[in-house]
């Protein structure tokens, strides 16, 4: 976050850059709490190949950054980090509202939970606010 009123809004990029480098540390939480949930979205990702979750945990340690930008980037619709980076700048800042949420910043409303996007957007069109996707769900904040 930018503390001077002054200075431009971060870029996507920047953005995921700052989240990335907390999805590590997370990933290499001693707290299986913080951990856990970081490494199955690597392994969701296939971010790192040939492992299973439980074997990916114990070897936490040795993730590092590029593993986080290729969950990202996967996560985002990208084949690679490098397409991610090549284009992400140019969509809304909107699109990452799913890890903003993550980090709380969306912490003063309501937030109603949804098993899919449709059933989130139909609830969305009859009472409204703002619906963010969340992997296969989604999440509707009270207007």
């Amino acid at each position: 976050m930018r503390l001077h009123r002054n200075t431009p809004p971060d870029t996507n990029t920047d953005f995921l850059r700052r989240y990335a480098r907390g999805m590590l540390r997370s990933a290499q939480s001693d707290q299986p709490s913080k951990a856990l949930p970081i490494v199955r979205r690597v392994h969701a990702t296939g971010a790192v190949t040939g492992s299973r979750v439980t074997e990916l945990y114990h070897a936490r340690t040795t993730l590092q950054l590029k593993h986080m930008f290729r969950t990202l980037a996967a996560e985002l619709g990208y084949a690679t980090w490098d397409a991610c980076k090549r284009d992400i700048d140019r969509r809304p800042p909107e699109v990452l509202d799913r890890f903003r949420l993550d980090l709380g910043a969306f912490g003063d409303r309501e937030h109603i939970w949804f098993a899919d996007q449709p059933t989130a957007a139909a609830w969305q069109r009859k009472h409204g606010g703002r619906m963010v996707e969340y992997g296969k769900q989604a999440v509707v904040m009270a207007a």
